[in-house]
C-alpha cells in the first residue's frame, strides 16, 4: 500500500510538472539580442512568440551567437568579452566568463567540443571547453611585424580547424585542432590591407576576407592551403568616388545563392555579384545605400539587403534570377539584422530604434506579425547548428 501510494504521489509530480513546463524540442527556436539591455530573448519562430528573457549577459552591442550541436545551448559572444553559456530550455545562464577586454565574436568546433573567441583586445583568439568553458588554449596574433593583432572573420572550417584574419597584420591564419592539447597554425601573410570580416562558403571549402585598405578580397582554397592566398576582384572600385563608409559591412552576411556570390560594396550603393565557380565578377546592382547585409532566403530565390546610415530604415529584395531589385520594404528606423526561419517561408527583421522584430511572408511581403523588443539587434534561429560558418 505504502509503495503504490509513493507511485501515484510521483506519477501526480510528474504531470504536474509536465503541465507547467511542457516538453519542447529546441529546433524551432532562436533568440534576439537585445543590445542596449544586456538580454535576450528566447523565441519560437513557428508560434511567433517570446518564450523568455534572458538577463545579465554584459554588453551585446556588436553580439553574436553559436548553438551546441543538439542546438539545446548557445554561446554568446560580448563585445565586453563576455562568453555567456545559455540554456534556451530552461531559459537560463549556464555559466559566463569574461575571457578578455574585446571580443568581435566566435566559432564552435566541428565536434561541439570547442568554442573558439575572437578579440580586439588583447589581440588573439581564446579556444574553451564547450561543456565546461574551461580554457583550452591562448593563441595570441602576433603578426609578422611583431606586433599584436585585432583578430576578426572567425570561423569554423572541416578539418576540425578554426580560421581567421588579422586585422592589423594583413595575415590569415588556419588553427587545426584535431589534436585540442597541441593545436597547429598556419600563417599566410601578406594577403592584403587591414582584412576587416570574412566568412566560408555553406560547403566549407572557400574563405573570404574582405580587405578595407584597398579593393578587393583574399582568398583561400581550404582543400589547397598549400597554394596559398589569391586575389579576388582587384581595384574592383579603382578610379570611382567613394562614399563615406557609415558601417562596415558584414561579409558573415555574405550571400551564396546558386552559381553566383553576392557581395557588399564598400563604400558604395552596390551587390557585387561573382561567379563562384571561378570568383570573377559577372554583375553589380545598384541598390538603396551602402549594403550592411546580404542574405539569401533558404532556396536561393531571393536576397534580402540593408543598409548603413543614413539609408537604414529599408530593406531591398533582389530576385536571385534576373539579379534586379523586386521590392523595397521600409520597417522602420534602423534595421539592423534578418534571419530566415529554417525552410524560408518567413523571415524575421530587427529594427533597433523602433524597439520591435517584424516578420514577414517571404512570398507576398507581407508584414505577419510583431514582436516587442530592447533595441534588438541579431536574430539567431538553431538551425544554425547544422550549417558551416554560422
Amino acid at each position: 500500500m505504502k509503495k503504490s501510494l509513493i507511485a501515484a504521489l510521483a506519477a501526480a509530480s510528474l504531470l504536474a510538472g509536465c503541465a507547467q513546463t511542457p516538453l519542447r524540442g529546441s529546433g524551432d527556436l532562436g533568440i534576439i539580442i537585445e543590445r542596449a539591455d544586456g538580454s535576450v530573448q528566447v523565441v519560437e519562430h513557428s508560434g511567433k512568440r517570446s518564450l523568455a528573457r534572458i538577463e545579465g549577459l554584459g554588453d551585446l552591442s556588436h553580439a553574436s551567437l553559436v548553438y551546441s550541436r543538439d542546438a539545446r545551448y548557445a554561446y554568446v559572444f560580448g563585445r565586453d568579452g563576455g562568453l555567456t553559456k545559455v540554456d534556451l530550455l530552461r531559459a537560463r545562464i549556464v555559466k559566463r566568463v569574461v575571457q578578455a577586454g574585446n571580443a568581435i565574436g566566435g566559432a564552435i568546433s566541428q565536434d561541439g567540443r570547442l568554442v573558439a573567441v575572437s578579440n580586439y583586445v588583447p589581440g588573439g583568439v581564446r579556444v574553451f571547453d564547450a561543456d565546461t568553458l574551461a580554457l583550452v588554449a591562448d593563441i595570441p596574433a602576433i603578426g609578422a611585424d611583431g606586433e599584436r593583432s585585432k583578430t576578426v572573420g572567425l570561423v569554423d572550417a572541416p578539418g576540425q580547424r578554426f580560421v581567421f584574419s588579422l586585422y592589423d597584420a594583413g595575415e590569415i591564419w588556419i588553427a587545426d585542432f584535431s589534436d585540442p592539447a597541441a593545436p597547429q597554425i598556419s600563417k599566410f601573410r601578406d594577403v592584403g590591407r587591414l582584412p576587416y570580416d570574412a566568412l566560408i562558403t555553406p560547403d566549407g571549402r572557400h574563405y573570404l576576407a574582405g580587405l578595407f585598405g584597398e579593393d578587393g578580397l583574399a582568398l583561400l582554397d581550404l582543400w589547397h592551403p598549400e597554394k596559398g592566398v589569391t586575389r579576388v576582384l582587384p581595384g574592383y572600385g579603382r578610379g570611382a568616388e567613394k562614399l563615406p563608409v557609415y558601417k562596415m559591412p558584414h561579409l558573415e552576411g555574405w550571400a551564396i545563392a546558386g552559381d553566383y556570390a553576392f557581395l557588399p560594396a564598400v563604400g558604395a550603393h552596390q551587390v557585387l555579384v561573382l561567379d563562384r565557380r571561378d570568383w570573377r565578377e559577372v554583375g553589380r546592382i545598384a541598390v538603396h545605400g551602402q549594403p550592411v547585409f546580404i542574405m539569401a532566403r533558404p532556396d536561393g530565390r531571393q536576397l534580402w539587403v540593408n543598409f548603413a546610415l543614413p539609408r537604414n530604415d529599408s530593406l531591398q529584395v533582389i530576385d536571385a534570377e534576373s539579379l534586379a531589385v523586386a521590392a523595397t520594404l521600409k520597417p522602420g528606423k534602423a534595421v539592423l539584422h534578418m534571419e530566415f526561419t529554417p525552410r524560408g517561408e518567413a523571415v524575421w527583421v530587427s529594427v533597433r530604434d523602433e524597439n520591435v522584430v517584424r516578420i514577414y511572408d517571404t512570398a507576398t511581403l507581407d508584414e505577419l506579425h510583431s514582436l516587442p523588443a530592447a533595441s534588438p539587434s541579431g536574430i539567431f534561429f538553431t538551425s544554425r547548428a547544422h550549417r558551416i560558418g554560422l
